[in-house]
């Protein structure tokens, strides 16, 4: 800063003869000191522009099978494929069982059950520290577009996107599909029209262009309505998929009606062309705002990165590789497709079998942003060293776990049920209403009861899971060579299915002294 001020201000003590061959030399002077200013501001700005753009992208309900990439026989990702083909493929990629859970678990770091997001329909407590506390302190832009679904998002809510650190949001409450309502920073709801993947990426580069003006680091955090059902989509998308195979058409499944907002029985066939239809819509949106980021030179220094919210639902579920489904922890409920791309940052293509999860993006972003993690327990690791091509090993265990919601369990509440009201209207009916409600109680205390539950830890190659099924007791599994989770090693590799068990108790001591508020004090 000095040197700039000195080249601005300085000028030579003695006036020199005018003639033209000095003129000439004073005027090539000059020029040379505002070319090193020039240089010097550049450099300024490459400085302040050093940290990153973050835009983080989720889908709703979307398997790991269910991309091009991934070998899916039907589904078409162009999009997704490239950005697989270009960047960092995470094979081993998990998130929680259910989408507000995981939800939770990107915001904090943590697993949900420490502050009561067990299920969908529980709200995460307004005491966290999310990532956008975190990056907007450090100076970044935070937004958040599309599926909140850990609290209302009016701007009354304690736990609404702007509450937890989000400066603009354009969020509903849930899930949404064809001509959603969203809340604008918690205004009154109003309908958009038109394809909702589309639609939430339209409003995110018009807000990515803002920042670019403003020369200002962003955090965007797009969590798409797709493609969890109801299903619905364009002609264009629908006409992609109309050749399914008749085998399909002999299965009936469960779904909700877009015109009652009920449960119906509907063939297979039919459902999967309107699912593969949502995929198809949401991989366009993301190939729309990779070449928005191009356009606008942004694409080389911002991270991309895309991943499920869970495993798929029975309503999508054809023949599959994996065991279990949706709100299962076997293979089938908790892995799904992630992607990263970063040209920056990632320069050349790789794929990683390393095993990674949601958790694992709070501490990672806090890295390359130049920012301290939260001093409370995570449950996530840094990525870094694997984003540079240094890590082949996790350092630390990953839990999924569905905790045991009881009567005898639950205190008062957490946060005024007032509050806790949802406002944005969606296609599908429960409890009479079509809005959602959410709830976060304080626990009474701990009991053995507490420690129940489906639930799975994984330790390199080695997954240990108890009671993921009915009557289904401990089961271990070596997932580099029986992914399928078919073969059951808990008795010949009893020492190992022991040690995990330990690691897991341990564990959830933490999670439940969580959960009882004591990272609060």
């Amino acid at each position: 800063m000095f040197v700039m001020m000195t080249l601005m201000t300085s000028s030579p003590k003695k006036q020199i003869p005018s003639s033209p061959g000095i003129e000439f030399l004073y005027q090539l002077m000059h020029m040379k000191r505002l070319f090193i200013l020039l240089l010097l501001l550049s450099v300024s700005l490459e400085a302040k522009q050093a940290k990153p753009n973050i835009i983080l992208l989720m889908g709703d309900d979307h398997g790991w099978e269910e991309v091009g990439y991934n070998g899916h026989p039907y589904v078409k990702t162009p999009y997704l494929d490239e950005m697989a083909a270009a960047g960092l493929r995470l094979d081993n990629f998990y998130a929680q069982p259910s989408c507000s859970p995981t939800r939770g678990s990107v915001l904090t770091g943590r697993h949900p059950n420490r502050y009561g997001i067990f299920r969908p329909g529980y709200s995460i407590r307004p005491e966290e520290v999310t990532l956008a506390h975190l990056l907007k302190d450090a100076g970044y832009a935070t937004a958040h577009f599309g599926k909140w679904h850990v609290g209302p998002v009016k701007k009354s809510s304690p736990t609404s996107p702007g509450a937890m650190g989000f400066e603009h949001w354009l969020s509903h409450d849930n899930f949404f599909e064809m001509d959603p309502v969203f809340s604008l920073n918690g205004g009154v709801p109003k309908k958009f029209y038109g394809e909702s993947s589309e639609i939430l990426i339209d409003e995110a580069i018009n807000y990515i262009e803002k920042k670019k003006q403003a020369e200002q680091p962003f955090i965007l955090v797009i969590w798409y309505g797709s493609p969890h059902q109801p299903y619905s989509g364009i002609e264009t998308d629908l006409a992609l998929y109309r050749d399914l195979p008749q085998k399909y058409a002999k299965t009936q499944v469960s779904v909700t009606s877009t015109e009652t907002g009920l449960r119906v029985k509907r063939p297979l066939r039919d459902v999967l062309t309107e699912r593969y239809a949502e995929i198809t819509a949401m991989d366009r949106s993301i190939g729309k705002l990779r070449n928005a980021l191009r356009t606008l030179g942004l694409k080389d220094n911002t991270l991309l990165w895309y991943c499920g919210d869970n495993g798929i639902p029975p309503s999508g579920l054809r023949e599959s590789r994996f065991r279990g489904l949706k709100g299962k922890v076997y293979e089938n409920g908790v892995r799904v497709p992630a992607v990263i791309e970063w040209p920056a940052g990632i320069p050349k293509p790789r794929v990683s079998a390393m095993s990674s999860v949601t958790s694992d993006i709070l501490p990672t972003l806090c890295t390359l942003a130049g920012i301290d993690t939260p001093k409370v327990p995570l449950d996530g690791i840094d990525l870094v060293p694997l984003l540079q091509g240094a890590m082949k090993k996790r350092s630390k265990p990953i839990a999924f776990w569905n905790f045991p919601v009881g009567k005898n369990q639950v205190g008062k509440p957490y946060i005024d049920p007032q509050l806790q009201k949802g406002t944005t209207p969606l296609v599908k009916q429960m409890a009479g209403i079509y809005t959602r409600n959410f709830k976060n109680n304080h626990h009474p205390k701990i009991t053995e009861n507490d420690f129940h539950g489906a639930r799975a830890i994984i330790s390199g190659d080695y997954k240990l899971v108890i009671d993921g099924d009915k009557n289904t007791g401990t089961e271990l599994f070596d997932l580099r060579k029986d992914s399928a989770e078919r073969n059951n090693l808990a008795n010949s590799q009893a020492v190992i299915a022991k040690k995990l068990q330990e690691e897991m108790r341990e564990w959830q001591t933490s999670v439940l002294n969580s959960l009882m508020e004591a990272d609060y004090k």
